[in-house]
C-alpha cells in the first residue's frame, strides 16, 4: 500500500488548513496515510552556528526517516503575512540540511486556505515555484478562498471548488497509483 505524508503547515490547533487536509485526507482511499502533526517537532531555530556546534537535531533526523518511506505528500500551508509559518520554515530548512531534496522527488499536492478570498494563494505560490528545488514533483496545488464561507460540517461546502479539489485528488492517486 502506498504511504502518503500529510502535513499542515501550522501549529495551530485551530488551524483551518489541518481541517482542509484533514477533509482532503477522508477522500484518498487505497492508501496508508502518514500524517505529521508539526508540533510534534519542536527545533531551534534553523542557524549554522547552531548545527555546527550541535548537530541536526534527533526529531529531524527522525522526521527525515520517515520521508525516506514517502511515495508522496499532501501540504496544506497556513500563510502569515503572504508567506510560510515560521514554524514549518524552520522544519523545512533543517531537513533541508538532512537531506536537501526533501521532498524525495515524489508527487506532491500543495494546498492552502485562509479567511480571505485569496485562499492563501501568495503561499501556495510560493511553494509551487520553490518545492521542485527540494525534490518535490507537484501534480497538483488547490486554494480554498473564504474558508468560513466555503467551508462547513467538516467538508467544502462550495460545490465547484469541491469538485475542483476532487479532480485534482484523482489526478495525485493517479501519479501515486497509475494502474488502478
Amino acid at each position: 500500500m502506498k504511504k502518503i505524508i500529510t502535513i499542515a503547515g501550522s501549529n495551530s490547533q485551530n488551524s483551518i488548513n489541518k481541517k482542509l487536509l484533514s477533509y482532503t485526507s477522508y477522500l484518498l482511499k487505497d492508501v496508508e496515510l502518514i500524517p505529521i502533526d508539526l508540533n510534534d517537532y519542536v527545533l531551534p531555530i534553523y542557524g549554522t552556528d547552531f548545527e555546527d556546534e550541535n548537530g541536526i537535531p534527533t526529531a529531524v533526523k527522525k522526521l527525515n526517516k520517515i520521508f525516506d518511506n514517502a511515495d508522496g505528500f499532501i501540504i496544506a500551508l497556513a500563510e502569515h503575512n503572504g508567506a510560510y509559518t515560521a514554524v514549518f520554515k524552520n522544519i523545512l530548512d533543517w531537513l533541508s540540511r538532512a537531506n536537501i531534496k526533501v521532498w524525495r522527488d515524489k508527487p506532491i499536492l500543495i494546498m492552502a486556505t485562509s479567511p480571505g478570498d485569496r485562499g492563501g494563494t501568495t503561499v501556495l505560490q510560493t511553494a509551487v515555484n520553490y518545492f521542485p528545488f527540494l525534490g518535490a514533483k507537484v501534480v497538483a496545488d488547490f486554494s480554498l478562498p473564504s474558508f468560513f464561507d466555503n467551508f462547513a460540517d467538516d467538508c467544502i461546502s462550495n460545490t465547484d471548488l469541491n469538485e475542483e479539489l476532487i479532480q485534482k485528488m484523482q489526478l495525485f492517486k493517479q501519479i501515486i497509483i497509475p494502474f488502478e
